[in-house]
């Protein structure tokens, strides 16, 4: 289908070292018209023609109106083309392959050559400094991704609206914001779709970009997923901006992270107490270091992939 769009067990842990971060909150998360018109002659309003000249002939009026009407409809339909080759195009689920010995990964991050990584924010509480966050993004003309929670996006609609306006990826981070390994598969699912439906009554987007809380999933949450089409997806850079420690916490969290590289997914919130105030600054020295931001959509391969232990998605060859 079309779209316009972490607390492991202790042994998982070990096994993702190599790419994820620390989880939310006390969580641990895996280390990884023509203006030449003719002048002279008949008139090009009807109503302005010279007097004497013969009525109008209904059958080339019929045939003018045709024309317009194949060329208004061959113009709408090169518009949904053009539409059609920017939207982000869900993989075939035969295509994907999360499958890590006997477990099912979700996206740390992504195996990639280019200088490319995502920023990526979580909300779930407060709105306080949503607008501070889109007004720093569009001075440095970057899009990013939003997970949201069901109760954020009834609190918050008009902000679900001005971040997709934005040109942001929207984001699912589950209705109620529990842990999804320990819900059975049809509360999975419900907790997916309901936010899901939330949303795309306010917007019309439907999502396909899913991030449990707390970084918690299990082998069922992937494959419910799946069926839901929708993407799991993690990080592999926890700014760590949860615990409220000041910008030079959270910049040096980042900028020197051990994980910090292509294809790393940085994980913020939008309600911490120091993001909006560093977010100027961490941009441009990521930037500096020669960093491309973008968001989530744009950082993943869609389909024909694998994982690695370190739940990094690999492309196929």
């Amino acid at each position: 289908m079309k779209k316009k769009k972490l607390l492991l067990t202790c042994l998982c842990a070990a096994m993702l070292a190599g790419c994820g971060s620390h989880g939310e909150g006390a969580n641990a998360a895996p280390a990884v018209v023509d203006e030449n018109t003719e002048k002279s002659g008949a008139a090009s309003n009807p109503e302005q023609a010279p007097e004497g000249n013969a009525a109008a002939d209904p059958e080339k009026e019929e045939s003018a109106e045709k024309a317009e009407t194949e060329s208004a409809e061959m113009e709408s339909a090169e518009a949904n083309d053009a539409a059609a080759e920017n939207t982000f195009v869900f993989g075939d689920r035969a295509t994907m392959n999360n499958t890590v010995g006997e477990r099912e990964l979700p996206i740390y991050c992504v195996e990639t050559e280019e200088k490319k990584i995502a920023l990526s924010f979580d909300a779930a509480w407060g709105n306080e400094d949503t607008e501070e966050l889109l007004s720093i993004l569009e001075e440095h003309d970057l899009h990013v991704t939003f997970f949201m929670t069901g109760g954020w996006v009834e609190s918050y609609p008009e902000d679900v609206k001005a971040i997709l306006e934005a040109g942001h990826d929207l984001g699912n981070h589950s209705e109620n914001h529990k842990n999804m390994s320990e819900l059975s598969d049809e509360e999975k699912r419900e907790e997916i779709l309901s936010v899901h439906r939330k949303v795309k009554e306010i917007t019309g987007y439907d999502m396909f970009l899913f991030r449990p809380p707390y970084g918690d999933y299990d082998n069922a949450l992937i494959e419910v997923l799946k069926d839901c089409e929708y993407y799991a997806i993690q990080w592999d850079v926890d700014s760590l901006d949860w615990k409220n420690e000041g910008v030079d916490a959270i910049l040096e969290t980042v900028l020197e992270h051990k994980n910090l590289g292509n294809g790393s997914i940085i994980l913020c919130h939008n309600g911490g107490e120091f993001t909006a105030e560093s977010l100027d600054t961490l941009i441009v020295r990521l930037e500096e270091q020669g960093y491309e931001i973008v968001p989530v959509s744009e950082l993943i391969y869609p389909d024909h992939y694998h994982m690695n232990v370190q739940g990094r998605q690999i492309a196929d060859e």
